[in-house]
C-alpha cells in the first residue's frame, strides 16, 4: 500500500517532484564537482607551482653541512667540493621517481674574456638522460625553470654550434647582444661561444653566462663533475608528521618511519635523494616546498566552504517545497490519520518521497559534475581533471541527507494536524 501512495503521489505532483530533483540537481551538480577537482587539485597545482622553480637542492656533503659551522659567506671550502655526473641517473631511481618532474645540474665558475673576469654557469638545458626503464627522457632548465624568459634562442646543446645565454645584469654591464661572438679562456681550454640568447630570471644567473655545462667542463678543466643539482618533484603539504620528521627523523617510530618514507613530502623526497647520490647533502627548498603547501590548502579549504554553502541552500530549498507539499496535501494527511494510519507512517510517506528526489537529483548531479568538472580543468589546466569514482555514492549519500534534512522541519507539522479540523477546512 506504501508503494502504491507513493507511485500515486509522484504522478499527482510531478512539477513539485520535478521542482526538488531540480534543486539536489543543481547541488549535487556543484557539490560533485568540487569533490572532484578538491581530489584532484593537489596534482593539477603542484604541477602548475613547479613555475616557481625548484623545490629540492642537492650539493656536495661538505657544502650543505658546513655553512651552518661557519655562515654561507665564511666556509673555508665553498666551491671546491663536487658531485660526480654518472650519479645523475640515480635521482630517478628513487621509491618516489614519478614524483620527480626534472633536474638541473649547476657548476659555476670564472672565465676571462678580453682581460675581463666573467662568472659562468653550467647546466642543462634540454638535455637526454639515460635513466632506468624510461626511454628519450629529457631534462633541464626549460623543464624545471619555466620562469626564465629568453629573449632570442636557446641555446642547440646537440648543435655543433657553441652558444650559451647571457645574462640580462651581465648584459647591460658589458655591451653584449644577442649575435655576438665572444671569446672565453678558462683554466683548461678557450672556447668562441656565440649569445643566443638574453636571460631573464630575477636570480644569480642574470649576473652570469649560462653555457652547456659540458662546456663549462671543459673551460674549468672538471670533466664528469657538478657543484649541485636542482630538482623538481611533486610533494604534499607537510603535516605533523613531516614537521616531526624534519625537527628529528630518528624520532620516529617504525611505523611512523614507513609512513612518512612512503607519503611524498618534500622531506621524505629530499632523503631519499640523499640515500641515491653518494657523498650529497640533500635539502629542501623551503620557501618554494611550503608556499606550494599552504597555496593547496587554502583552495581546498575554500571548495570546502563552497561545497558547506552549495549543500545549505539546496537544505533550505527542499524545506521550503516539502512546507509547501505538505500545506496543499493536508486533506490528504487528515484523511490518513481518520482511517487509521500511524503518524511515522505518514512521515515514512514523505521521506521516501524526498529520498526519491535525492536519489535522482544526485545522480544527475554527479553526470553534470563530471563534465563541470572536465571543464574547469581544461580552462584552469589546458587538462581536463579526473573524476574519481568516489565521488558518485559520496554525492548520492549526501543529496539523499539533503532531501532528509530539507523534509525534516515541514515533516514536523503533521503531528499538529487534526484529522477533523483539515476535513472541515480549518
Amino acid at each position: 500500500m506504501l508503494w502504491l501512495m507513493l507511485r500515486q503521489s509522484w504522478s499527482r505532483n510531478i512539477r513539485k517532484k520535478l521542482l526538488a530533483v531540480m534543486t539536489i540537481f543543481l547541488a549535487a551538480g556543484l557539490v560533485s564537482a568540487l569533490l572532484a577537482v578538491s581530489i584532484d587539485i593537489g596534482d593539477k597545482m603542484a604541477r602548475e607551482m613547479k613555475s616557481y622553480g625548484a623545490n629540492i637542492l642537492i650539493e656536495p656533503a661538505g657544502q650543505a653541512t658546513l655553512p651552518s659551522l661557519f655562515g654561507e659567506k665564511s666556509n673555508p671550502l665553498a666551491g671546491q667540493d663536487f658531485l660526480d655526473q654518472a650519479e645523475l641517473p640515480n635521482i630517478k631511481d628513487i621509491f618516489w621517481r614519478n614524483n620527480i618532474m626534472g633536474f638541473a645540474p649547476l657548476l659555476s665558475g670564472e672565465v676571462e674574456v678580453q682581460g675581463k673576469t666573467i662568472p659562468v654557469l653550467g647546466t642543462f638545458f634540454e638535455q637526454k638522460v639515460d635513466v632506468p626503464d624510461e626511454e628519450n627522457y629529457h631534462t633541464g632548465q626549460k623543464i624545471i625553470s619555466t620562469y626564465w624568459q629568453v629573449s632570442g634562442q636557446w641555446p642547440d646543446e646537440a648543435g655543433k654550434k657553441q652558444e650559451a645565454l647571457l645574462g640580462q645584469q651581465l648584459a647591460q654591464q658589458t655591451g653584449w647582444k644577442v649575435g655576438d661572438i665572444v671569446t672565453l679562456k678558462g683554466v683548461k681550454a678557450t672556447l668562441n661561444v656565440t649569445i643566443s640568447g638574453i636571460l631573464a630570471s630575477g636570480g644569480d644567473e642574470e649576473q652570469q653566462l649560462v653555457l652547456p655545462l659540458a662546456q663549462v667542463q671543459e673551460l674549468l678543466g672538471l670533466q664528469g663533475k657538478v657543484q649541485a643539482i636542482r630538482v623538481s618533484a611533486l610533494t604534499v603539504p607537510e603535516n605533523e608528521l613531516s614537521r616531526k620528521a624534519r625537527a628529528d627523523l630518528e624520532s620516529l617510530d617504525a611505523e611512523e618511519y614507513d609512513l612518512w618514507y612512503c607519503t611524498a613530502y618534500v622531506s621524505s623526497i629530499a632523503h631519499q635523494l640523499e640515500e641515491a647520490i653518494s657523498g650529497s647533502g640533500v635539502r629542501p627548498i623551503w620557501q618554494v616546498a611550503a608556499s606550494e603547501g599552504i597555496v593547496i590548502e587554502k583552495i581546498q579549504l575554500l571548495l570546502a566552504v563552497v561545497t558547506l554553502a552549495a549543500l545549505l541552500a539546496s537544505a533550505m530549498g527542499i524545506a521550503s517545497l516539502m512546507t509547501s507539499n505538505i500545506m496543499e496535501r493536508t486533506k490528504e494527511i487528515g484523511l490518513m490519520k481518520a482511517l487509521g494510519a500511524r503518524q511515522w507512517q505518514i512521515m515514512m510517506l514523505f521521506y521516501l518521497e524526498a529520498a526519491m528526489s535525492g536519489v535522482i537529483g544526485g545522480l544527475l548531479g554527479c553526470i553534470a559534475g563530471w563534465g563541470l568538472a572536465k571543464g574547469i580543468g581544461l580552462m584552469l589546466f589546458d587538462a581536463p581533471l579526473s573524476f574519481a569514482w568516489i565521488v558518485v555514492p559520496c554525492v548520492l549519500v549526501l543529496s539523499v541527507l539533503i532531501a532528509l534534512a530539507g523534509t525534516w522541519f515541514p515533516a514536523r507539522r503533521i503531528a499538529h494536524l487534526y484529522p477533523v479540523e483539515v476535513l472541515y477546512g480549518r
